[in-house]
């Protein structure tokens, strides 16, 4: 009797253990997300160095009703020409281990219909995660840091770019409360940087929710 009572303690520990660990993966999701939704400015880095542009971003979740991984539209825009963003993606949000994260890339046909939709109360609804076209080897792999700080970057040389003789790129992202800094460079055969900053990551300030 003793050791089925035991057994059972046993049991009712691990499936709490594995409970409190489901919930705390879920706490750390959110927390991430939570820094990552909203709208942000390069402005300041623009006035103070003309190596860098006004670039607006903005991120907002889209299909909430989806369990297994979180949705965010991201678009990228230069200030005064918000109608016309040059980089629009989805990134897909999933745990891996306790305190890491994989941010997948995803494109969308024509994404130009959708420039602003992240002003739109529940954006892109019309469509599905199999319309999206998965970047191969653009995952960013996020790590949970002390203080609520998040970094991580993408893997080798695994991200294939065209962009002006590019043969891959690169991203290297740091999220915290005040902004994201994000430096995304493209490469050629010969590891030459043909596109992107120079002197360091693109510098956004949190400018709304």
């Amino acid at each position: 009797m003793f050791i089925k009572k035991s057994i059972l303690t046993i049991l009712l520990i691990i499936s709490s253990a594995g409970a409190s660990f489901s919930q705390m993966k879920s706490l750390d999701s959110e927390s991430l997300l939570s820094l990552m939704e909203g709208s942000f400015s390069s402005e300041e880095q623009a006035k103070n160095d003309s190596d860098y542009y006004d670039i607006r971003l903005h991120m907002k979740r889209i299909w909430p009703e989806m369990s297994s991984a979180h949705w965010l539209y991201v678009e990228q825009s230069v200030a005064g020409s918000e109608d016309k963003p040059y980089r629009q993606r989805v990134y897909r949000i999933s745990n891996t281990v306790e305190g890491r994260f994989e941010s997948e890339v995803y494109t969308m046909n024509d994404p130009l219909r959708f420039a602003g939709a992240w002003k739109e109360e529940n954006p892109l609804s019309e469509l599905t995660p199999d319309s999206l076209t998965l970047r191969d080897g653009c995952t960013v792999t996020l790590t949970m840091m002390e203080y609520g700080v998040y970094e991580g970057s993408t893997t080798g040389d695994n991200c294939e770019s065209d962009l002006r003789g590019a043969k891959y790129a690169t991203s290297e992202v740091k999220i915290t409360e005040d902004g994201i800094i994000s430096w995304d460079r493209g490469f050629d055969a010969e590891g030459k940087q043909v596109w992107g900053a120079k002197k360091g990551g693109y510098i956004f300030l949190r400018i709304g929710n």
